[in-house]
C-alpha cells in the first residue's frame, strides 16, 4: 500500500490530533489567529489517518526537534554529521534542509560559541548599528562583556540602538555576516527577524560592570530620558526584592510606609511574603499581614503603582550607596 503525501499543514494537523486536545491547546497558545483558524479548519476536515502515517508524522517531527537540539548544541556542521550517523548522509540532508527553511537556524550562530575578546576585535571599529546588531544576537553575558569593553562614547548609543532595534532585513543580516566572514552565512532566515528591543537591552545591561551600566544610563538621560528610564524600570522589579541579602530589605523595609507595603504585598508571590515578613518584627509582620486580609480587592493598577514606588526608593537606595542589587557583572562576595 502506497502512503500518501502529506503537505505540512496536513502534517501539522495529525501532529495535534496524536497529541490530544490538551497538549495541542498549549501549542494555540503559541500561534496567532490566522495559524490557529487554519489549522482548526485542516483538523476538521482531515480524513482518516492510518496507525502507520500517523507514526510516520510524530516520527518526522521527532527527528526535526532533535535536529535542532543538535544545532543549538554544536552548529549546523556538528548536527549534520550526529545525523548522518544516526540516519545516513540522505535522511540528515532532508532534515537539515526543511530545518534551515521552515525552522529557520538564529543569524550569527557561528559567533554565539566565540571568545568575546575576538570578537570585539573584529566589531569595535564598526558603526554603532551593526554592533547594535550583532550584540542583540548574543547571550547577555557575552553581550555585555562586549559592551563593557567598548570605549565610552560608543556604549550608551549602542544600548539605545539595541532598545529602539525593531526589525532588520535578511540583506543586512547577510552583508553583515559577510564582513565577518561567517562560514555559516548560507543559513540564515528567509524573512524579516525580529531582534533587539528593550529587554535585550536590559538583559544585556544586567549582565554589564556596574561602572559601565551607570555610564550608559547617565549618558541615555540625556539622550532619550524616556527611553532610559524604561530601561531603569526593568532592570529591576519588584520580585526582585527575593534576591538581595537581609540587611538590604531591611533598610528597604524602613523605608517604606506599612499601608504601601501592604497594598504592594496583596498581589506578589507567596515566596516574596515571606521574605518580607521574615525580615520584619513579628509585630509589624503581623500588622501587614491583617491589614491585606481585610482590605478587600484592590485594583491591579494600585498594586502595580504601590510596587513601583518601593522599586524606585531601592533604586535610591542604590544610587546612594546604601544597598546592592545584584547585577551579572558583579562579583559575588562571601
Amino acid at each position: 500500500m502506497q502512503r500518501r503525501k502529506f503537505t505540512g499543514k496536513e502534517k501539522a494537523a495529525i501532529l495535534l490530533i496524536a497529541l490530544g486536545p490538551q497538549k495541542s491547546a498549549e501549542i494555540f497558545k503559541h500561534l496567532n489567529e490566522d495559524e490557529i483558524e487554519e489549522l482548526t479548519l485542516q483538523i476538521a476536515n482531515m480524513r482518516m489517518v492510518s496507525p502507520e502515517e500517523k507514526k510516520m508524522v510524530i516520527e518526522e517531527f521527532y527527528q526535526l526537534c532533535l535536529a535542532q537540539e543538535y544545532i543549538s548544541e554544536g552548529g549546523i556542521n556538528y548536527a549534520k554529521e550526529v545525523l548522518e550517523r544516526a540516519l545516513g548522509s540522505e535522511k540528515a540532508r532532508e532534515i537539515i534542509s526543511k530545518l534551515t527553511s521552515s525552522l529557520h537556524v538564529r543569524p550569527f550562530e557561528f559567533i554565539r560559541k566565540a571568545d568575546p575578546n575576538q570578537l570585539l576585535n573584529y566589531i569595535q571599529n564598526e558603526h554603532p548599528q551593526t554592533i547594535a546588531l550583532i550584540l542583540s544576537y548574543l547571550s547577555p553575558s557575552q553581550a555585555g562583556q562586549i559592551l563593557s569593553s567598548l570605549p565610552l562614547e560608543k556604549q550608551s548609543d549602542v544600548i539605545r540602538r539595541i532598545a529602539i532595534m525593531d526589525r532588520t532585513s535578511p540583506e543586512v543580516i547577510r552583508e553583515i555576516e559577510a564582513i565577518l566572514e561567517s562560514k555559516f552565512s548560507n543559513i540564515i532566515i528567509q524573512d524579516y527577524t525580529t531582534t533587539g528591543g528593550i529587554q535585550s537591552a536590559v538583559d544585556i545591561l544586567n549582565a554589564v560592570d556596574r561602572g559601565t551600566e551607570k555610564h550608559i544610563l547617565e549618558e541615555l538621560d540625556v539622550k532619550d530620558a524616556e527611553l532610559s528610564e524604561e530601561i531603569r524600570r526593568r532592570m529591576f522589579v519588584f520580585e526582585d526584592i527575593i534576591i538581595l541579602d537581609n540587611r538590604s530589605i531591611q533598610r528597604i523595609i524602613r523605608e517604606i510606609d506599612n499601608s504601601q507595603w501592604a497594598i504592594a504585598l496583596k498581589g506578589a508571590s507567596e515566596e516574596l511574603k515571606e521574605v518580607i515578613f521574615s525580615n520584619m518584627s513579628k509585630r509589624l509582620a503581623e500588622m501587614i499581614k491583617e491589614d491585606i486580609e481585610f482590605m478587600g480587592p484592590v485594583r491591579i493598577r494600585d498594586i502595580e503603582d504601590a510596587q513601583q514606588n518601593i522599586v524606585n526608593v531601592i533604586r535610591k537606595l542604590e544610587e546612594d550607596g546604601e544597598i546592592i542589587t545584584p547585577r551579572g557583572g558583579d562579583e559575588i562576595i562571601v
